[in-house]
């Protein structure tokens, strides 16, 4: 296929992984369903997909099939959802949204992903009519560098860091890590939260439900890394995968600014890990908090 002349050729990041606008595009596109039903809707998988779907994916997908259901003035402010069983990227994934409650402030929506006739994920989500209330926040964490002055993961892998499978796919997502990445061999263990500054890499259209969409698909790309942080485990595989993921969105925001990511673990056990993560906005605001149990497992002896 010919590239239309005002098409911008995707940029490729020193370390030959496809980034920028062209990228964020088409992770857009991923999320933008196509409707086959009044509640129906069927997405896919990228073709660099790792071997099975990746989980920020269909939360984000499934947010995009609830959030269709729901007049546009009513915004996401939670979500609660559990990964059922692994996706298989190769085929299309079915979302049927049932509409549980239309009242007058909140919405209540149920979607429930389907794979070769099987449920792999269920999401509830709640939206809102902006409304006045009570007014605080956390102050955001105190001596952490601008994003700016941070390595991006190109940075990284070009000075022979393994980044696993975010470092062989096209980075929508621009990430700068605060203190070295649980997959980085300078990394020690430590009690210290995990802090990574994200944004979209590129412009985002003015649409809430989108930037919702696109911050439920990054949330799942540190958090449970956060469990491993607390461990010496640079010479140990671990299996790992999401249980559940739950969100609320505090404050609007926009996902093509950056937001400061700090994800910490207080306890793990059974081979089950707990993450929690904040996003913070750059002038401070608490916008969104994550909570996710993990699967664990260590090589067996």
């Amino acid at each position: 296929m010919t590239r239309s002349s005002t098409t911008p050729a995707p940029e490729t990041a020193d370390d030959s992984a496809m980034r920028g606008q062209v990228v964020l595009d088409e992770l857009v596109k991923l999320l933008d369903l196509e409707q086959l039903e009044v509640n129906l809707f069927r997405g896919v998988s990228p073709p660099q997909s790792p071997t099975r779907v990746f989980g920020g994916q269909v939360a984000g997908q499934a947010l995009v099939a609830a959030g269709r259901t729901v007049p546009p003035d009513r915004g996401v402010h939670s979500l609660q959802a559990y990964f059922i069983r692994p996706g298989d990227p190769r085929v299309p994934i079915i979302y049927e949204a049932e509409r549980v409650r239309d009242g007058r402030s909140f919405t209540t929506r149920r979607v429930l992903a389907i794979q070769h006739g099987e449920p792999i994920f269920s999401l509830s989500a709640s939206f809102q009519l902006p409304q006045e209330g009570l007014e605080h926040s956390d102050p955001a964490p105190s001596g952490v560098p601008d994003p700016e002055s941070l390595p991006d993961i190109a940075d990284r892998t070009a000075r022979g860091e393994n980044a696993g499978w975010v470092g062989r796919v096209p980075r929508p997502i621009d990430m700068r890590f605060v203190d070295e990445p649980v997959w980085s061999s300078r990394r020690r263990p430590s009690d210290e939260p995990v802090r990574v500054w994200m944004r979209a890499d590129g412009e985002l259209p003015d649409d809430p439900l989108l930037h919702v969409c696109l911050l439920t698909y990054a949330s799942d790309m540190t958090l449970l890394g956060s469990v491993v942080a607390r461990h010496d485990l640079a010479s140990v595989r671990v299996q790992m995968a999401s249980l559940d993921h739950a969100m609320w969105f505090h404050r609007p925001f926009r996902a093509d600014e950056w937001l400061l990511y700090t994800c910490y673990s207080p306890t793990a056990s059974g081979s089950r890990g707990l993450a929690t993560g904040r996003f913070t906005s750059r002038d401070g605001q608490l916008v969104a908090t994550t909570v996710q149990e993990g699967l664990l497992r260590l090589p067996r002896k």
